[in-house]
Order: C-alpha cells, then structure tokens, then sequence
C-alpha cells in the first residue's frame, strides 16, 4: 500500500478529490493534512467504512516543517498531491500576507521536505523512492487577464494580477524549480474556474444560490460581463488523477471546461433553475443587484485543454448546462435543510 499526502484535503477540490481517488484506486493509502481554516469541511470527506480504512486525516499547517517531516516520516510518503491554499482573491486584497505564508512559504516547505526526505542528493533519487511525485494544484489566475479573444497555453506568460494569483504563480515557480535545480519528478496543473458540491459559501455560485434562497440581493461585481472558464469539479479531479499517474516529468498541464460564461449568464441561469426546482412568488432574478467592481478585477480567463486532451486523453464529461443543474439541486438541498 502506498501512502501519498494529499494536502487541503478539507477544502473544496481536495474534499471532492478523496473520495473519487479512493473510490477510484485500491493500492493507496491517503494522508490528508488541512489545517482546517474557514474554507474547509471535514464534513464533505464522505468514505464507507472500506475507503476510511486507506485515509488518515491529520491537522495541522504546511508551513509547520517539523510536523510535515513528521508525516513524511511516520506514513512513509511516496508522492504528494498538492491542493492546499488560500483561494478567494477578495480575502487577498484584504490580507495579502497570510497567501503569501500559505502559498509561498507552505509550498516551499512541503516540497523541500519532500527532496530531503526521497533524494540523497540533485537528480539523485533513493532507491526505495525512485518513482515518487510532487503534483502541485494551481490556476489560470497566474496567467493574467485575456483580451476578448484568445486562449491561455501551457507556454502563455505569467502576468499575475492579484495578491492572490501572485501568491500562486510565486508558488507555481518554486515547484519549477524544485524539478529543474534538484531533479525532481514534479508536475503543475493549471486549471480554471472550479464549481460543484461542497464549494465554500463565500464563492460565486453558492452566494448566489444562497442569497437568492434568502430572498437577499444577488451581488455582481461591475456590469457582470467579467467572463469565467467553468469547470465542474469532478472533470478537474479526474484530470489531476491523470496528470499524477501519466503526466510527463517537469511539464505543466492545463484543465479547462471549454465553458466560457460571463457572470450575468451564470446569475440569470442559476436564477432560472431555481425557478423551477424552488420556486417563489417572484423570479429570482429579480434580485440581482450590480455592486462596485473588485480592484484588479481580471476580465476574462479561458483555457486551452488540447495538451491534456491530446496527450493524456482527458476530456470533460460535463458541459456547464448539466454540471450546473446538479450544482443547484446540491446547494437547494443543503440551505433549504
């Protein structure tokens, strides 16, 4: 049985990410390390009783190095997928310094224990961890803002607008050069933007579920013509999941849904699915409200998958329509209980 640490196990993706990789694969043991911050919801790890037996759930942060030694040491670890970070650009503008200590600094730390613990020195790997990788999470955000044509590439340059995708491009680096300076089996995801069960309160979708539920005004940042590629979760786990098994050494892999909206559309779709799962007295999409726009607000993202397509014959399997309507009928059933 291989142990691999799976960190930010609690929060939306990784919490997503478990039970599909465990239900998936029967030869891994999985080691969750969360530090259990707001965003995360130990409750949202669903396993039978047959998946609990091959997860350990451990608390604590990535920037503690002696406890993530002491996991590496303790589980043995061969292989790292790397999920944990402070996520939500808002909550950047206001405390850019705690994304740069999780981000940076708990990349840093989680990669460099993990050299030391399976090379004995630059290219050099020990033999009993010879096939050992570090799979790092990250998004479309590092690449900046697009004009209304185009797509981001594995090979487009960085441009980070937010402390936030600062924050994650610096971390992106970090991983890079980890493989090109010591050698190691390393790989990046880049993905875009994530939607589906168990996404925190604080995000798009869910606050406009919620707050349309609650009879409340559905906020919208500028003239809501900020565009989104959306990716619903599953489809984004499972390109991971190909990525950490079949994805080349030292390479970068974008995820994308080829679902490009702009945030009005997706107010007035969620507006009009809830119309007919939970109606009210009133469309729902009278509520939507227009609010000053978020500084640095990036206008549009959209990813370019043929890499991962072509490569290692990932595709999506859901379209926003469908993926949105089972998003709905999630979140109706946990705010209306």
């Amino acid at each position: 049985m291989k142990s691999i640490l799976l960190t930010g196990g609690a929060g939306f993706i990784g919490s997503n990410f478990i039970s599909y990789f465990l239900e998936t694969y029967t030869a891994y043991h999985l080691v969750n390390l969360d530090a259990l911050t707001y965003a995360a919801n130990l409750g949202h790890i669903e396993l039978s009783e047959s998946l609990q037996q091959r997860y350990t759930f451990v608390e604590g942060s990535i920037c503690d190095r002696q406890l993530v030694e002491t996991v590496f040491e303790k589980y043995d670890i061969k292989g790292v997928l790397h999920f944990a970070a402070e996520s939500h650009v808002d909550n950047s503008i206001k405390n850019p310094g705690l994304f740069i200590e999780t981000n940076v600094k708990g990349t840093f730390t989680l990669i460099d224990v993990a050299f030391k613990k399976w090379m004995n020195k630059p290219f050099v790997y020990k033999e009993a961890y010879k096939n050992c990788r570090f799979l790092h999470v990250s998004t479309d955000e590092v690449y900046g803002s697009l004009g209304k044509t185009g797509l981001f590439t594995e090979s487009t340059p960085y441009a980070p607008n937010s402390p936030y995708s600062a924050s994650k491009a610096s971390s992106d680096m970090i991983v890079r050069s980890y493989h090109h300076t010591y050698g190691m089996d390393t790989v990046i995801t880049n993905c875009s933007n994530n939607y589906g069960p168990k996404q925190h309160n604080e995000k798009l979708i869910p606050t406009i579920i919620r707050k349309a539920l609650s009879g409340e005004a559905i906020p919208i940042y500028g003239d809501g013509k900020n565009i989104r590629d959306w990716l619903y979760v599953i489809d984004h786990c499972k390109g991971i999941d190909l990525v950490f098994h079949k994805g080349i050494s030292g390479e970068v892999y974008n995820i994308g849904g080829k679902n490009e909206k702009n945030n009005l559309y997706i107010a007035n779709k969620i507006c009009s699915i809830l119309d007919q799962l939970a109606p009210n007295k009133n469309p729902y999409a009278s509520l939507i409200t227009f609010v000053t726009d978020r500084a640095g607000h990036d206008k549009r993202y959209a990813i370019d998958a043929t890499k991962i397509e072509n490569n290692l014959g990932w595709k999506a399997d859901e379209n926003f329509e469908t993926g949105i309507k089972k998003t709905v009928a999630w979140y109706i059933n946990k705010y209306k209980n």
